[in-house]
């Protein structure tokens, strides 16, 4: 076959794929473009029906469909630099996208003929009962976000009694959030690597009335931010009028927390120190009930029981502190089977939907924790703009709850979830 007869051939074959359905794979879209079929294309099936074009945003928050609703009108009205720090994964962020994949290896198995007329989400949580399961995770600087910072998203808590957690790096102090949510909230600690700082964090946050304390324990290293470092670059605002990096102490003198605390010595808040022992330092110096955040092995779940704590997050925060490709939601089953009902497991990262809340109930979760979404909010709306995604996803859990027939939260249990 000369080079004419090979090249008409690539043509026909080219055209023949255009109209079927391995134009799905990788390329062959781009190569059957450069020659045209003459015959009407499929439409896609299904088709997409949500609004392409992100300049046509919603302007109130009652105007939102799901809390994705609420993260270009953040991108929108946030300045760069603050919307990529909250945004970023780190890397290549494989595990920023494999917390929203790892939903889908899981399947929630409907069951029919179960009065779902009256459906009680309600939690026991270290013994408090909430309303529903969905925690505010602890998210620092809600006021790079909106004026309103902490005390707006306390209220928004407030509305629907969710449990709230508040970062060590709040721009609110633990009192004044407190009096916003109206009830005791838990607290987040950086320890760092200087026992006198964790000691003070420890002593203001039982002081303050905080029920719990969740020990970070996977910010222990450096991180590639690629997401907040390309958008720092499009900020056009001055930095340094709020952020002063001349040192430690003045970048972080402005934070409620750190108030009064003496940070000479540190060059950063990682906790690149912290091991089993300085848990237990804790556990003897406050009275506060104490949880791991960031256990993602069950070998580490084990000896969070040995050591006596109180609960573990199965947290990776957000995809925040490392980029391994391993979702949350693919950890819980091992841990959960590892602890054994011995203390309660709450998860963390990547939680948009109530299916995907659901999954991790039925998976043996006490509760799970939301992150990003209610930012979007904040960013978005303030107040209301919180108040509307923690609605949102109240109502798709309870949505889907009716459908799985669970009429309580302790109805959602590993029968209902199959590995798909």
């Amino acid at each position: 076959m000369n080079s004419d007869d090979k090249a008409a051939s690539r043509r026909q074959l080219l055209k023949w794929l255009a109209g079927t359905p391995l134009l799905a794979f990788p390329g062959l879209a781009g190569l059957a473009a450069q020659t045209p079929p003459p015959w009407p294309q499929k439409s896609p099936d299904p088709m997409i029906w949500a609004p392409a074009n992100l300049q046509d945003l919603i302007t109130r928050p009652e105007d939102a469909i799901n809390v994705f609703d609420f993260e270009p009108v953040a991108r929108k009205t946030v300045p760069p630099a603050h919307f990529g720090y909250m945004a970023s994964g780190i890397d290549d962020e494989a595990t920023l996208r494999a917390n929203r994949e790892g939903f889908l290896k899981f399947q929630l198995r409907p069951r029919r003929l179960v009065d779902v007329s009256n459906v009680d989400m309600s939690a026991d949580i270290l013994g408090v009962r909430y309303n529903t399961p969905i925690v505010i995770s602890p998210i620092g600087g809600h006021r790079a976000y909106h004026s309103g910072g902490e005390e707006a998203v306390a209220r928004a808590a407030k509305v629907g009694n969710h449990l709230m957690i508040l970062s060590t790096q709040s721009t609110t102090s633990p009192e004044d959030v407190m009096a916003a949510r109206g009830a005791p909230i838990w607290y987040q600690l950086y320890a760092t690597n200087k026992w006198d700082v964790t000691k003070a964090f420890l002593t203001r946050a039982e002081r303050a009335g905080c029920l719990a304390v969740a020990v970070t324990v996977d910010r222990n290293g450096g991180r590639n931010q690629e997401t907040l470092f390309r958008l720092q670059r499009t900020d056009t605002r001055n930095c340094s009028a709020c952020h002063d990096r001349s040192s430690l102490e003045a970048n972080y003198r402005t934070r409620p927390m750190y108030e009064g605390v003496d940070l000479s010595g540190l060059s950063n808040i990682q906790s690149s120190a912290l091991t089993w022992e300085t848990i237990k330092r804790m556990r003897d110096t406050t009275r506060m009930k104490i949880v791991i955040k960031g256990i993602l092995a069950h070998e580490d779940a084990e000896l969070a029981v040995k050591a006596g704590v109180d609960g573990i997050i199965v947290s990776n925060h957000g995809a925040r502190s490392e980029d391994s490709g391993r979702s949350t939601i693919d950890a819980l089953p091992e841990i959960v089977a590892q602890v054994r009902g011995r203390m309660p497991i709450l998860i963390d990262s990547g939680f948009r939907r109530g299916t995907d809340i659901a999954k991790a109930l039925c998976l043996g979760a006490t509760a799970v924790c939301i992150g990003r979404p209610y930012i979007w909010g904040l960013g978005a709306f303030g107040q209301p703009g919180v108040e509307r995604v923690l609605e949102l996803l109240r109502a798709e859990l309870y949505a889907i709850m009716q459908q799985v027939g669970a009429p309580s939260v302790k109805h959602l249990v590993p029968a209902m979830v199959r590995r798909a």
